[in-house]
């Protein structure tokens, strides 16, 4: 039996059509990058979270000479914030990247990652993902990932 899967999601054709909050929260993941450790990508990429507080928390993506021991930006960010704000729901993530030719989209891995915060935390979390002076975004990132694992 063959079945379908869509889902609805937001385009913006420039970051300047983004709401106010979310061209704030790219512009940190933005100067997020610039704390990334790519020597051997040279793919610098920067996430920020928004709290449910108004905390703002920025990551980046860190990479090791033991490959694949590095870590995206997504999953940095996403961990530090589970450690240290487990009772402050990630509301909006926003994820940027130096180059910038297209939008930057996470990983399986770090989309997984971010299924698992929104299960542990209770509410979906909306996910911008910018870049190239555009931006596209959805109202759960279980929308990115829709056969997820599950225990």
């Amino acid at each position: 039996m063959e079945k379908r899967f869509s889902f609805d999601y937001e385009h913006y054709a420039a970051l300047a059509e983004l709401p106010e909050a979310d061209r704030r929260l790219v512009a940190e993941a933005e100067r997020a990058t610039a704390n990334a450790h790519a020597p051997y990508s040279k793919f610098r990429v920067g996430a920020a979270a928004r709290l449910r507080s108004g905390r703002i928390l920025c990551g980046s993506n860190f990479e090791s000479e033991v490959y694949p021991a590095g870590l995206c930006a997504e999953r940095s960010l996403l961990f530090y914030a589970q450690a240290n704000y487990p009772d402050d729901p990630v509301e909006t993530l926003a994820i940027a990247s130096d180059p910038s030719a297209r939008e930057c989209y996470p990983c399986g891995q770090c989309r997984q990652v971010m299924v698992d915060v929104e299960r542990r935390q209770g509410v979906p979390m909306r996910v911008v993902m910018s870049g190239g002076g555009s931006a596209s975004a959805v109202d759960s990132a279980a929308r990115l990932l829709p056969f997820a694992f599950v225990l």
